[in-house]
């Protein structure tokens, strides 16, 4: 797909976001954001078994984090947590389909995070930030 595809698929994203809004009496609600930008994403995440049933976020910021998480939690959503719990930065980097470094990454990657922060909780492990986006990342 060319870029100007991929740049056009984040702003329709962006503008028209999927799965935003809330989840009534969620199992896990987690958040985050990225002092240095001002972008804030929230995951509400409801679970059936080991499957993520539904995902809702709330946010604000930059095109890139509002998209990725809108991508992120499309594509989650019926998704075992396990396979959830392996998602990387390379995956967000190939939902958004376009070529994202320095302090952009941060914003593309938050989504990320803040989905990790939720299956973490919800598996009762321990969670550091390196440990979740290792050198493919954060």
């Amino acid at each position: 797909m060319p870029l100007d595809l991929f740049a056009e698929n984040i702003l329709d994203h962006y503008r028209n976001p999927r799965n935003k809004g809330f989840i009534e009496n969620p199992d896990i609600v987690a958040g985050d954001s990225n002092p240095l930008c001002g972008d804030v994403i929230d995951f509400q995440l409801k679970f059936n078994g080991n499957k993520i049933f539904e995902a809702r976020f709330q946010g604000s910021g930059c095109a890139i984090s509002q998209a990725s998480a809108s991508m992120l939690a499309e594509k989650i959503e019926g998704m075992p947590l396990e396979q959830a719990k392996c998602l990387s930065a390379r995956n967000v980097f190939e939902l958004l389909g376009i070529e994202v470094s320095g302090q952009r990454a941060k914003c593309a990657l938050l989504p990320l995070w803040v989905l990790r922060k939720a299956i973490s909780e919800k598996l009762g492990e321990k969670l550091e930030r390196v440990s979740v986006l290792g050198e493919d990342g954060w």
